[in-house]
């Protein structure tokens, strides 16, 4: 079987432009969202979102799975044999009044936090009550072992199993049993022939809304365990939800924790939701790692799931 590795990546996201500033400043702990202009907002009650810097930018003021899911195609191509690599991710330019009025009608953004745009976006945190929307795009260059070290490529990460699936449960929220997620999370493990125990990070997809956390949280303890054995980060809290390019910028941060070993920190989770007790949340400050496995989620709207899990190269 031909193994399938990470080569290249790339990210513009609300914490600014470029894959090591972004990592940079997620694991310091910094925030990329900012109260937008009335000239955006309008009349909504939304006035929060993530949006990419426009120049210089040194001080911390100031969504769906379809694009995560494009990873495991292209793995599927080049694990076939139909291709030797590929460029996948996605981008997404979403902060206007259209997009935002079509999230608002939904009931699914934040409104309570207008006047603390770095604490609108709190993932697992008993006060949530809807996601930010954000802006960017993350992209990774995936692709055959062979190829890539034939054209002298160092490889990143290996990526060792992927899983997707469609519960459609809803055209908005997922099962609160996260059935769907849980069955991404194990078609990877499967897949990827790695025991649960031997994966010591989660990128989780919380996004800060009531039921898509709580039906994740469910599914990670009943994937993981209820024992806090697989170190879990939210790092929505940090950019907000980037909808289609929230895969390739999450995936990338997945593979930055394993390089690194360290998971990044859960910006804002002060009050964590009672169905949350027993996960090992990693909080306001990253922490050190020690796993040669990771697995990243993308969860969304009309009951698309997927998982996929890197391994650490070495």
């Amino acid at each position: 079987m031909r193994r399938i590795v990470v080569t290249g990546m790339g990210a513009v996201s609300p914490l600014g432009i470029g894959t090591e500033l972004n990592w940079a400043r997620l694991t310091a702990g910094r925030s990329g969202l900012r109260r937008l202009p009335d000239s955006i907002v309008g009349e909504l009650g939304c006035k929060v979102a993530g949006i990419v810097p426009d120049g210089q930018e040194d001080e911390e003021g100031g969504f769906d799975p379809d694009r995560f899911v494009v990873p495991s195609d292209a793995a599927r191509l080049i694990r076939a044999g139909e291709a030797d690599v590929a460029l996948c991710g996605g981008a997404e330019a979403c902060i206007n009044e259209v997009s935002l009025g079509g999230f608002a009608a939904a009931r699914a953004l934040s409104t309570g936090y207008n006047e603390d745009p770095h604490g609108a976006s709190l993932p697992f945190d008993a006060g949530r009550e809807g996601f930010v929307m954000g802006e960017g795009a993350g992209l990774l260059v995936i692709e055959d072992l062979d190829h890539a070290l034939g054209r002298g490529a160092r490889p990143i990460a290996e990526i060792v199993g992927y899983g997707t699936t469609a519960d459609a449960h809803h055209i908005t929220s997922g099962p609160e049993d996260g059935d769907g997620a849980r069955r991404a999370m194990e078609i990877a493990l499967n897949q990827a022939r790695v025991d649960p125990t031997a994966v010591g990070h989660l990128n989780a997809h919380a996004t800060s809304t009531p039921v898509g956390d709580r039906g994740e949280i469910e599914a990670i303890k009943t994937v993981f365990g209820r024992d806090g054995a697989i170190a879990v980060s939210a790092t929505k809290s940090a950019t907000g939800h980037l909808l289609g390019a929230a895969g390739g910028l999450e995936a990338m941060f997945t593979i930055l924790a394993l390089r690194d070993q360290l998971a990044p920190p859960t910006r804002n989770l002060k009050n964590p939701d009672a169905a949350a007790e027993g996960l090992d949340i990693v909080g306001s400050s990253a922490r050190s790692i020690s796993t040669e496995y990771a697995i990243s989620n993308g969860f969304g709207f009309g009951g698309v799931n997927a998982s996929v899990i890197f391994r650490q190269w070495r």
